[in-house]
């Protein structure tokens, strides 16, 4: 017998004769693995935080690190630390 699962919150789907394997990814767990990574955090006001997540709280409020503001998509300064109040975040993407 072949079985097939699909769940509209899955990424993968994995079906074989045995059995079916699932995996499921949420934000929460997206917003866990790019800690320490590059990131760019979007503000409602259309100014972009390029740097690495250092950390961030269940308001959305955002620590980085070697931060850069870029202001309709040129660099305006250069920051050590950043912290952002998550009221302002649009949204956070990886790097690229």
């Amino acid at each position: 017998i072949l079985l097939s699962l699909f769940d509209h919150s899955t990424t993968t789907t994995t079906t074989t004769m045995e059995s079916t394997t699932t995996s499921s990814k949420t934000p929460a767990d997206f917003l866990k693995s790019i800690r320490g990574k590059r990131v760019v955090v979007k503000l409602n006001s259309g100014v972009d935080y390029r740097g690495i997540l250092a950390c961030l709280d269940g308001y959305m409020n955002i620590a980085m690190e070697h931060t850069e503001e870029y202001v309709n998509g040129q660099l305006k300064n250069k920051y050590g630390d950043a912290f952002i109040r998550g009221n302002n975040v649009l949204y956070i993407s990886l790097a690229k």
